[in-house]
């Protein structure tokens, strides 16, 4: 009886101990599974927070790299509109000069053609005079004197215009009303000695007076 009882116990012993192993082993396997999927939701979590990031610091690359390309196209284009603008101001300029200036040459021509068309005008009647039947000896006398006058005028007007144009006056022109001689030059300002030249010119060649010549510009 007593070595019964003695094996007994034995076996209660081991079963007891095997019991507590495999409670042991369970806990041990349920901590490592547990360790693993915290592990696991860690990575998982921080690879999110990674990809978060990754998209938030490429959106925010996108909008300062678009934001930095809108800000050089507006730059472009202002100086491109500024460009544009100083190329328009300049061909305005450009053609205002040439607007002024062929609003100028337009004025001694067309002033040139109505003196020659007056002259002219005034040659046909003291020739129509000369070759009239009816006129009389001293009528013809005097209208050969007349437009011996006038041909000596014209004349003189032609040569000093070519001569105040080698001055540097190239737009110019001469009107003679009896002893007043008038000339219009083509410029906005003249100097006290340029008139000096022009008013020697038209002494010498018209044999007018200095106190008769009246010079003008345009």
């Amino acid at each position: 009886m007593k070595l019964f009882k003695k094996n007994q116990i034995i076996i209660y012993v081991i079963v007891l101990m095997l019991m507590t192993a495999g409670y042991l082993n369970y806990t041990s396997n349920t901590e490592k599974q547990t360790s693993v999927e915290t592990a696991i939701q860690m990575e998982s979590g921080d690879d999110m927070q990674l990809a978060d990031i990754g998209d938030a610091t490429l959106v925010n690359s996108n909008d300062v790299e678009t934001e930095n390309n809108n800000e050089n196209n507006g730059i472009t284009n202002s100086l491109e509109e500024e460009s544009i603008s100083k190329e328009n101001n300049t061909a305005n300029e450009t053609i205002t000069k040439e607007t002024s200036s062929n609003n100028s040459d337009d004025y001694f021509v067309k002033s040139k053609l109505e003196r020659d068309k007056m002259y002219s005008q005034m040659l046909e009647t003291y020739e129509k005079v000369l070759n009239s039947s009816n006129s009389l000896e001293i009528g013809k006398q005097a209208a050969t004197e007349e437009i011996q006058k006038i041909n000596a005028i014209k004349n003189s007007i032609m040569i000093c215009e070519n001569l105040i144009s080698t001055k540097g006056f190239e737009n110019n022109v001469v009107f003679v009303n009896g002893n007043s001689v008038n000339v219009i030059i083509g410029i906005s300002e003249i100097k006290q000695e340029e008139v000096a030249q022009i008013q020697n010119i038209i002494a010498r060649e018209m044999k007018a007076e200095i106190q008769n010549i009246h010079i003008a510009t345009k």
